[in-house]
């Protein structure tokens, strides 16, 4: 293969990552973000209720973490990636048929199934295709479909709302955009082949197993971020548009936090360069932590844009660094790693948002879920800040990082 032919191919690849996180996470996912005051507003909904969906879409995609963990299989993972694809449509669809909440249950679990599709499988396949081809093995590009997919959403629920389109009627909507990602999603990303898998094989680099140490206050760590990121992605249109100086200004928040998501993987890329992995992710979460309190601090419209801004810089580059660091410690089977580092992350986006909608209904506010979302983050940066200058696992990840190994 040409270096041209490889660049082209390379290319398309990450694309294929892209179209599938807009798809998976941003429309499957994050839809119901900016469409939950829209459903409160026009349904039975209450606070409660939609912190309960919330949390059984992290149900399933905790699901989908224990099966990306399990399974060895390469071509296993993509017949299941490709079943996500057209699982998101489906559920995308399947919550405009209904007002009753266990049919709204059943599609929210599994979306969330469909976006570890996207967020996992989908992840370990390109990084297993680019340790193939000598290619960095960075998912910047491909994790920037995440933050493109809450500006999709976020922009097309004000227009839609605009045209004074219902909640089933947005629904649709994003089930028809939804078919349409699916097509380059799936055509895109090669199906593995044998010849490359056993090339794969002999010349990957070796793995790194992490100690005991690191896995047990890295699960730690990541459960709290976990907390944190659940709490603004799901309910930060709704605190937004609850305030009265901010009424109207909710979706154009979430999209600001998705234009600043889409930049900064790559952006947190550089910076593990420069102070490694685990330094990084440090300084990730103590943004993050300033960008999930301001809204409980103040009103004020431009602090508020500050704070998506800040939140959307960070959430998703902690996801990145942490699945790129599998990549590092495990270059043939990233997956696995990736899974297991999911379900503590996934563990905390269960009970967080149903704790999250029951206080917010028992108080009428989200404040006191904000400040607790910003405890759990901050606490999980001290472990990672004790972790870092205690365990050989992180220091050799650190040095890996600023050594751009795979450059």
């Amino acid at each position: 293969m040409t270096a041209a032919t490889l660049g082209s191919q390379r290319f398309r690849v990450l694309l294929a990552g892209v179209f599938s996180q807009i798809l998976c996470v941003g429309v499957a996912r994050f839809a119901y973000t900016p469409l939950l005051p829209v459903m409160q507003q026009q349904t039975w909904m209450g606070d409660a209720d939609g912190g309960w969906l919330a949390a059984l879409n992290y149900a399933g995609y905790m699901l989908g973490a224990v099966l990306a963990a399990t399974i060895r299989s390469l071509y296993i993972k993509d017949f299941l990636f490709r079943c996500g694809l057209v699982l998101a449509v489906l559920t995308t669809a399947g919550m405009a048929l209904s007002e009753h909440f266990w049919v709204w249950a059943g599609m929210r679990f599994l979306a969330g199934l469909s976006s570890s599709a996207s967020m996992l499988l989908a992840s370990g396949l390109i990084l297993h295709w680019l340790f193939q081809h000598r290619q960095r093995g960075e998912l910047g590009i491909h994790f920037a479909g995440l933050g493109i997919g809450m500006v999709v959403v976020s922009v097309s629920v004000e227009m839609m709302l605009k045209l004074s389109f219902s909640w089933q009627t947005q629904w649709w909507g994003f089930s028809l955009l939804g078919a349409a990602l699916l097509v380059p999603a799936w055509r895109w990303l090669p199906r593995p082949e044998k010849t490359l898998i056993g090339a794969h094989t002999a010349n990957s680099q070796p793995a790194m197993p992490p100690t005991r140490t690191f896995m047990r206050w890295m699960l730690a760590a990541y459960f709290c971020a976990g907390y944190g990121y659940v709490i603004s992605a799901t309910f930060l249109v709704a605190i937004v548009e609850r305030e009265p100086l901010l009424a109207g200004m909710g979706n154009w928040t979430f999209a600001l936090a998705g234009l600043a998501a889409a930049p900064a993987v790559m952006l947190w890329d550089l910076v593990a360069r420069r102070v490694g992995y685990l330094g990084a992710l440090i300084i990730a979460m103590a943004i993050q932590v300033v960008g999930i309190v301001l809204p409980a601090i103040t009103a004020n419209a431009a602090i508020v844009l500050l704070s998506a801004v800040l939140y959307g810089g960070t959430f998703l580059g902690c996801v990145s660094l942490v699945l790129t660091m599998a990549g590092r410690l495990y270059p043939s089977s990233p997956a696995r790693l990736m899974g297991q580092m999911t379900l503590a992350y996934g563990a905390a986006q269960i009970c967080a948002p149903a704790l999250t909608g029951m206080l917010a209904e028992a108080s009428g506010h989200y404040g006191v879920g904000l400040w607790l979302a910003g405890g759990f983050v901050t606490l999980g940066a001290v472990l990672l800040a004790c972790l870092r200058k205690v365990d050989q696992t992180a220091q050799r990840l650190d040095a890996a990082a600023k050594a751009s190994v795979y450059a």
